[in-house]
């Protein structure tokens, strides 16, 4: 039952006590360091982490900006997972239309879709 309960986002508390230690470890900062980054006191920094309890939620954002995660990171959730980027020539000319401008890009996605429509019927060559 005690493993259902740590799994509910946002229930009021982080989901380890040690989490947001965790993210200030691995972020290579001290107490005192983590709290001047966010305009706060040690000692709340010291009881967030002893407690599990959540830090008010307007310090929420430069929080996971000083500790380099999510907002979602630190509230306890995974990581977001990366999209597969294609490799190789597509990938290359996937990043070279990446930096035309909106209406350039926006082009090409229709010769694509033209192009896959195509493909799709059977009567593409």
């Amino acid at each position: 039952m005690q493993a259902f309960f740590q799994k509910i986002p946002y229930a009021g508390s982080m989901a380890a006590t040690s989490h947001l230690r965790s993210l200030r470890q691995k972020a290579g900062l001290s107490v005192r360091e983590l709290a001047r980054l966010v305009g706060e006191s040690h000692t709340n920094v010291s009881y967030w982490e002893r407690t599990g309890k959540l830090p008010r939620a307007d310090l929420l954002v430069p929080m996971s900006k000083a500790l380099g995660v999510s907002v979602e990171e630190l509230l306890g959730e995974p990581p977001p997972k990366r999209a597969a980027v294609p490799g190789g020539k597509l990938g290359r000319v996937f990043g070279e239309v990446s930096k035309l401008p909106r209406r350039q890009q926006q082009k090409v996605i229709e010769m694509a879709e033209g192009f896959l429509a195509l493909q799709r019927d059977g009567s593409g060559g």
